[in-house]
């Protein structure tokens, strides 16, 4: 089973720029569908951004021209990229993987399998 550890989340002023690191075990990383998920209190985990092993990408409308999702094959990482920070970006963040292919589904948590524990963004303005 693959595992998943994310890091580099914390607190910054809103224009600020975070970057979020997921540490992939196995081949999950090259071989299947990798997404970024947030979810504030009170409100539905959404999907943020998501890579598949085709290097297709997607990103929430919100976070366009933002945010990056990116992935190091050699040091089986993944990565998003985060500026221009805004308040309502203010969550815990989760990276999520999945064997496989995925696209349409690719904001749908129920498809994925292996999720992390969890990084804290907090943006003040």
């Amino acid at each position: 089973q693959a595992q998943l550890v994310e890091s580099g989340g914390g607190s910054v002023q809103a224009g600020g720029s975070l970057r979020l690191s997921c540490v992939a075990s196995g081949d999950i990383l090259t071989t299947g569908t990798m997404a970024w998920f947030r979810q504030a209190p009170g409100k539905e985990r959404e999907g943020v951004a998501g890579i598949n092993r085709d290097d297709n990408t997607r990103y929430l409308d919100s976070v366009k021209d933002r945010f990056t999702i990116s992935r190091d094959n050699g040091k089986n990482t993944l990565y998003l990229q985060m500026s221009s920070l805004k308040p309502e970006d203010s969550a815990m963040y989760y990276c999520a993987g999945v064997r496989g292919v995925l696209w349409w589904n690719m904001f749908s948590p129920s498809q994925y399998a292996t999720w992390g524990q969890g990084t804290q963004v907090t943006v003040s303005s």
